[in-house]
């Protein structure tokens, strides 16, 4: 009876929409113990229930940088309870878990498991991957105009696109290793 209200609630505050707005899922991914939350949630196969002991124990570990038998019992308090208290009602009213806090249990939901779109970090100091492949295909565009011109008299356009395609080759095998180093949910 208690899930069904708590699935009623969360279906009212999504509103008539498909999907939660921008500003919704913004405003959830701007606490790092939610996205904790998530990425954990993420590493689990599909449907599969996790306790909330398990989930803050984890969390607790990430944040004090040790394992989960380093946590100790105030860590995983402090944690065990902003989840219970906060953390896990606001996920569960904007769809993104089941909770059935009776019970301690969290399940994923479909909409949960589609956030990582919203998560793509440029660290300080790095180049966005749109802006690289933009003046890749600048440098690339500049390399064809030359050959068609013949200022490049020792490659020929069969040269030229052998350098191109394998410039885009290992800059795409390069972007895919990064991206899988750097994914906030493993």
């Amino acid at each position: 009876m208690e899930q069904t209200a708590t699935r009623v609630e969360r279906e009212e505050s999504v509103g008539a929409s498909e999907s939660s707005s921008t500003d919704r899922i913004h405003e959830i991914l701007s606490n790092p113990r939610r996205r904790q939350a998530i990425r954990y949630l993420r590493a689990q196969p599909d449907g599969s229930e996790v306790s909330i002991r398990d989930l803050s124990e984890r969390i607790a570990a990430w944040e004090n940088d040790t394992t989960i038998e380093g946590v100790t019992y105030k860590q995983r308090k402090r944690v065990y309870t902003s989840l219970y208290q906060s953390h896990l009602p606001k996920l569960s009213r904007y769809g993104f878990i089941e909770y059935d806090q009776d019970r301690g249990l969290i399940t994923l939901t479909t909409e949960g498991s589609e956030l990582d779109v919203y998560l793509e970090v440029v660290p300080k100091g790095d180049l966005p991957w749109s802006d690289f492949w933009l003046g890749l295909s600048v440098v690339a565009f500049a390399f064809v105009v030359a050959a068609w011109t013949g200022a490049l008299p020792y490659i020929d356009g069969l040269g030229v696109g052998f350098l191109l395609s394998t410039t885009f080759l290992l800059a795409s095998a390069v972007h895919v290793a990064y991206t899988r180093r750097n994914r906030l949910f493993d």
